[in-house]
């Protein structure tokens, strides 16, 4: 035992508040994992969200694991004392169900780290009848879950709000084995149980996979149609994270918008809202807790009623904060509604210097109205401007990079210009980060850059940089996204690098032991029937659909925004 951990645990349950978990007796135990550090996991809305709506039930009752801090992993090892969880200071063997919570491909390096602390075999092949189920939900368990499948017994394919009613009942049934409860698993839309789904290779590449009954061929994603019927609101709260002063209060689902890079706008179609009525009440009371709220969603500022949600929030003393917001959707008013709010900083995100990148990524914006927008910001009175864009795009050219180079040179005039006539000068700051050819989006086929050629964009552009006063550039480490891309697109093959990067082995190391040609998986252009792995799931986005909008993205071709009454993509219909 390790009375430090447990004090630190302990320590950190009395700075919360909010829903707490049920009490042990009569219900099916859950642990929830967050595969990161506490900091970040509390962060995490969706985390927090299915942790309410577990302990919101009778039957159930939830607790929580996350990746010890670095201080705590090393007592950990130190002592030999198992991973625990926060609630009860239970271990994992206790619990009937490990339920991870992923959204980030590279937490997948956390995993063995996890079940080693906690005891467990990290191969699903290796547990026994009497072990936990482990479960795999968030957005990389259906954006691709195949990386994982060796692990995870299986898979929430869509949002929790569908999916945790029918996975309960079958969990709190009568199955009298482990093989029956998860074949009473895979007859259950949305759940992915990958031990019936056999992977067929030829040539070394996916072609297939056999599929035993009752699986279904293809697992089909879920998604919360009737959207207003629940209002997510983080009631959890603690000041020990990102957003510890802020209550967060999600807006929307979705985003209309077709950026064809981009797999959170097409893995969450359709796009839905919260009425205003309900948004109102979901910040009121999220004041009463913190005096800012959190307004999260993919795509916040195109909610049609945003400045009056900010005004009710204005009404009440508090503050709202956005991510981030739509160029083409900005307006005086609510850029004086961030000013008095406080914000010395605000983000846009044009994604690409040239307007044939642009049109080839359907961002659907010019020139003009990327200026207009940093004009309007930089005399609205906000200090500070962060720019996001990609490299590494499909066709990219010098002459791209060039582009880029100009139109922030052109922002910088601007800022620095009304800087000064308010009497102070703030700060450009351009978040430079590579192009991964995500699962499910028009862009699938497309083959990422080289690290090579990413590290020499990304010097060209930090040389150009370093040149300009008042400008910063940043980037996510490229072999970081290297990583994310083969984690991301990769087969069940691909899991079993994981023990090796978690101890340390390189990248390029770990794949030629395991027979995986990087280069093979991430720089080549795909064919068009080419199979893939996440296509295991139907996301209900039609494969011609992406594969066209492929064509256009090409041919330089826009795609107008979705809009009620759509049917083009298939989700719809």
């Amino acid at each position: 035992m390790s009375h430090k951990l447990i004090d630190r645990a302990r320590q950190r349950l009395a700075m919360e508040s909010g829903p707490r978990s049920n009490p042990w007796g009569g219900r099916l135990s859950v642990a929830l994992v967050y595969p990161n550090t506490y900091h970040h996991a509390m962060s995490n809305l969706g985390f927090l969200s299915v942790y309410q709506q577990l302990n919101a039930r009778e039957d159930t009752l939830c607790e929580r694991f996350f990746l010890p801090d670095s201080e705590d992993l090393e007592e950990h090892r130190r002592t030999g004392f198992r991973l625990f969880s926060l609630e009860s200071q239970r271990p994992l063997n206790d619990f009937d169900l490990i339920a991870f919570s992923i959204s980030f491909e590279n937490d997948y390096l956390n995993l063995p780290t996890i079940f080693e602390l906690g005891g467990l075999p990290l191969w699903r092949s290796e547990r026994g009848e009497q072990s936990p189920l482990v479960l795999a939900g968030g957005v990389c368990a259906f954006l691709n879950p195949e990386p994982l499948a060796e692990i995870c017994d299986l898979f929430a394919i869509g949002e929790a709000e569908v999916l945790l009613d029918p996975l309960l009942q079958v969990l709190n049934g009568d199955a009298v084995s482990r093989d029956e409860l998860l074949e009473q698993l895979a007859g259950i839309e949305g759940i992915y149980v990958p031990a019936f789904y056999e992977p067929h290779y030829v040539a070394g590449r996916l072609d297939g996979y056999q599929v035993q009954p009752p699986a279904r061929p293809r697992v089909t994603r879920q998604w919360l149609a009737d959207y207003d019927s629940v209002t997510l609101r983080g009631e959890l709260q603690t000041r020990d994270t990102e957003f510890g002063d802020l209550s967060l209060v999600e807006v929307s689902r979705g985003c209309s918008r077709g950026c064809r890079f981009c797999a959170a706008g097409f893995l969450f179609l359709p796009p839905r809202e919260h009425a205003l009525e309900s948004l109102q009440e979901a910040c009121s009371a999220g004041l009463r807790t913190r005096q800012r709220v959190g307004l999260v969603g993919a795509a916040v500022s195109d909610y049609p009623q945003l400045t009056q949600l900010q005004q009710v929030i204005g009404a009440q003393g508090g503050e709202s904060s956005l991510a981030s917001l739509r160029i083409d959707s900005l307006n005086v008013e609510e850029v004086d509604a961030l000013q008095q709010a406080g914000h010395r900083s605000v983000a846009l995100a044009p994604e690409a210097g040239s307007q044939r990148l642009r049109d080839l990524i359907n961002k659907g914006l010019d020139e003009q109205q990327i200026l207009e927008a940093i004009q309007m910001l930089a005399a609205g009175g906000i200090l500070n401007l962060k720019l996001y864009f990609l490299i590494g795009l499909p066709t990219e050219e010098d002459a791209d990079l060039d582009a880029l180079l100009e139109l922030v040179e052109k922002a910088r005039a601007i800022w620095l210009e009304e800087g000064r006539k308010l009497g102070r000068l703030g700060t450009l700051h351009l978040s430079v980060n590579p192009f991964v050819p995500k699962p499910f989006t028009p862009l699938q086929w497309a083959a990422m850059a080289s690290e090579k050629r990413l590290k020499q964009r990304l010097r060209k552009l930090q040389s150009a940089v370093r040149r300009l006063p008042n400008v910063e550039i940043s980037s996510e480490s490229l072999r970081g996204s290297v990583l994310q891309a083969l984690l991301s697109r990769g087969d069940r093959r691909v899991g079993r690098i994981l023990p090796g990067l978690a101890a340390g082995q390189s990248l390029k190391a770990a794949c030629r032991e395991t027979g995986i040609d990087l280069g093979d998986e991430l720089c080549r252009e795909r064919d068009e029937q080419e199979v893939f792995p996440w296509e295991v799931i139907d996301s209900g986005v039609n494969r011609d659909y992406l594969r066209r909008e492929y064509q256009q993205a090409h041919a330089g071709r826009l795609t107008p925004r979705c809009s009620p009454g759509c049917r083009r993509c298939g989700v719809c219909g």
